[in-house]
């Protein structure tokens, strides 16, 4: 499983079990036990943002995604984020586009 393998079917999984998958993924993917619980943190509130735009039926453009991920490079080093984790992250905004 990869890290935007959580972003499938985001509308049918309640909050824990978007959790639970992120743990799991995290203590079993070797390409991800880089992830610290503030690096969690972050995964968990973009899932929360994305996974309330789609009930609404906000459509996720390019810019929303792009925003974002300007966003986290800018706050890179008060977050505690890596090059690596920037990537990891990135990689599950782009599975938000249609």
């Amino acid at each position: 499983m990869k890290l935007k393998d959580l972003s499938n079917d985001l509308l049918k999984q309640t909050d824990e079990r978007v959790k639970r998958k992120l743990d799991i993924l995290a203590s079993t993917n070797p390409r991800y036990k880089t992830l610290d619980d503030g690096d969690k943190k972050i995964i968990l509130d973009l899932l929360d943002k994305y996974q309330e735009r789609m009930r609404k039926g906000i459509e996720i453009t390019d810019r929303m995604i792009k925003e974002d991920r300007l966003k986290l490079y800018g706050n890179r080093l008060s977050m505690g984020l890596t090059e690596v984790d920037l990537d990891q992250i990135y990689d599950l905004l782009e599975s938000f586009k249609n």
